[in-house]
């Protein structure tokens, strides 16, 4: 089963937080993503984190990045290993404060006893003592760091909504797609700007699928659009005004309520223009067309569409 995956989270006696995951990245902005989590957790700095994913050497063990899972898996993973560093550096700070572990406070970075702020710890402070024996709880082993292994108890599927602006050459076949609007609800979203760029990024390749992408073969079994100077893939110049919102409904089934957001606007978006599309040819009572909608498959349709 893929609905798992593993984090490390560890502070160094220099108070460095290194957090590392087996959720291997390939553009998406994982680092940034999960430096949020451990930082909100732990309440440092993203400067002050450090992550190391896909280098078996440091990473336990991961499954990798498909099915829009990294953060809601992986997330998840790294949220709870996070969160067993904290309890530990509670329990460190509670044992040099001489105080009790459920009246520590951890405020804007400081660990202090409930009603003494000006006594206080920092996390640097607290990782410095848990490297040295002599300054632990005796039955707390030396470190401050955490594994966890997170397993999604099933799957979680994010919603949404997609609509397409298309307009259409009835003489040379060609569809110009002027606006997408996309509305997503993928639970709870950690960095909006990374998860709009997904959207984005995942329309315009739904778009090169619907309007141009297309395996093809020549009669005598040779592959005709085998680079990228034949095969369709969107230019800069076709992308239309991508609008993106979001929704935020939290899923019960992970600790970060995400929902995962990597594939929504491949899937969504050629629907979206299929819908637009079969929209402005239904005066001519064209019911149905294959992707993908090239000018000559569209012109070829109206001519026959046409009385003659």
């Amino acid at each position: 089963s893929a609905l798992w995956e593993s984090a490390a989270v560890s502070v160094t006696p220099a108070g460095r937080v290194v957090a590392r995951i087996g959720s291997t990245p390939n553009g998406q902005g994982h680092a940034t993503i999960f430096s949020q989590i451990a930082a909100e957790v732990l309440q440092v700095n993203l400067e002050a984190i450090t992550v190391e994913q896909g280098d078996s050497a440091v990473v336990p063990r991961g499954v990798g990045t498909f099915g829009s899972r990294s953060t809601t898996i992986g997330g998840s993973a790294l949220l709870r290993a996070a969160e067993k560093v904290k309890a530990k550096a509670v329990r460190i700070a509670a044992h040099l404060l001489e105080g009790r572990t459920e009246d520590i406070v951890w405020a804007d970075g400081r660990l202090y006893v409930r009603g003494a702020p000006d006594r206080a710890l920092t996390l640097p402070e607290v990782a410095a003592a848990a490297y040295q024996p002599g300054r632990l709880p005796q039955d707390l082993e030396m470190g401050l760091d955490a594994l966890d292994v997170f397993r999604l108890p099933g799957p979680v599927f994010p919603f949404g909504a997609y609509g397409a602006v298309v307009e259409i050459n009835p003489s040379t076949g060609e569809i110009r797609v002027l606006r997408l609007v996309a509305v997503d609800d993928a639970g709870r979203i950690v960095n909006p700007l990374l998860a709009e760029g997904q959207v984005i990024g995942g329309s315009v390749q739904g778009l090169g699928e619907a309007l141009a992408e297309e395996v093809v073969y020549g009669e005598d079994g040779q592959f005709l659009t085998a680079t990228l100077a034949e095969y369709g893939i969107p230019r800069a110049e076709q992308v239309p005004e991508i609008a993106s919102e979001f929704l935020e409904t939290p899923s019960p089934l992970n600790p970060l309520g995400a929902k995962g957001i990597g594939e929504a606007g491949c899937i969504a978006t050629p629907a979206a223009i299929a819908n637009a599309v079969m929209d402005a040819l239904a005066p001519l009572r064209i019911r149905h067309l294959d992707f993908p909608f090239t000018p000559r498959l569209v012109w070829e349709a109206i001519a026959r569409a046409r009385p003659r």
